[in-house]
């Protein structure tokens, strides 16, 4: 695939974004056991002390950045082609936490990440060309398509056992739980993300979308679905090896929001109509 000049800067913005959230990950948990030491009570027992201690604040600082990096991205290029792109962000999660956390990474972790890095470069070779979005009412109209609407429904549900259910009995023993909620509520949060992301663009550009309330409804989704990535992430950290919750998280994550990309934008599967189209084409002139 050709990149264009908007799928180009998308892929430096998610590059930069990986290594910013990658490296938030390390000094969040550094926060997380000083607030712990500090308070006795750790996050992923319910304890919020991680609120007072400055180092988890730079960690959040870290984060920030590189989500508002991602975010711009999603504004730019498909999120077939942005998402897959966080693998760095384990490379660069997991080379920290052996340095500086003293999470050794062994050589099966090593294989996993890996293997996320190999996926990730498939995908985004043949990460499809976006079709230009005029408003963010043709999002809006994408969005509340029937299959949509049954994934966002699944995905309530989802978290909804997983919160009340799974959380309170296996939460702090299967990595699954907390990494499971972030991961379904992040492929929402970033179907949203590329929708407020592409209202502001076009609202820079001249047409302003911030006069539609569907912009502002999917703001109110980002907010909420954030907050509660945040929540389970800590828990998760808290709770968890770095070097471990990182790769789970990111394939977890990755796989939800390539499916909810799927089932909404169709990009990936008219990507891959077209690739195969053109590969019929060119064998047919050659015999």
């Amino acid at each position: 695939m050709g990149f264009s000049k908007d799928n180009l800067k998308g892929f430096i913005l998610a590059l930069s974004s990986s290594a910013f959230i990658g490296a938030s990950f390390i000094i969040k948990k550094k926060g997380l056991r000083r607030a712990a030491i500090t308070s006795g009570v750790r996050a992923g027992v319910g304890g919020f002390s991680y609120l007072l201690e400055p180092l988890w604040w730079l960690g959040m600082l870290t984060m920030i950045v590189g989500e508002v990096a991602n975010f711009v991205a999603y504004a730019f290029a498909p999120a077939v082609l942005v998402t897959p792109l966080g693998a760095l962000s384990i490379i660069v999660s997991a080379v920290l936490a052996h340095f500086i956390l003293n999470e050794k990474l062994h050589k099966l972790g090593i294989l996993g990440c890996v293997m996320c890095i190999a996926g990730s470069i498939i995908i985004v070779i043949h990460a499809p060309q976006e079709h230009p979005i005029t408003s963010v009412q043709e999002i809006w109209t994408m969005a509340t398509q029937s299959a949509f609407l049954l994934y966002v429904a699944s995905v309530i549900v989802l978290v909804f056992v997983l919160v009340f259910h799974f959380s309170p009995q296996c939460g702090h023993s299967n990595i699954l739980v907390f990494t499971g909620i972030c991961s379904l509520m992040g492929s929402l949060s970033v179907m949203s993300v590329k929708a407020v992301g592409t209202a502001l663009k076009l609202t820079f550009e001249g047409n302003n979308q911030l006069l539609y309330p569907e912009t502002w409804f999917f703001m109110f989704v980002v907010a909420t679905c954030v907050i509660t990535q945040m929540n389970y992430l800590n828990k998760a950290l808290d709770t968890f090896n770095t070097a471990v919750v990182s790769p789970v998280y990111y394939v977890m994550f990755t796989s939800f929001t390539i499916l909810a990309s799927v089932i909404m934008f169709k990009g990936i599967i008219n990507g891959y109509f077209k690739m195969l189209t053109k590969y019929f084409e060119c064998s047919q002139k050659v015999y």
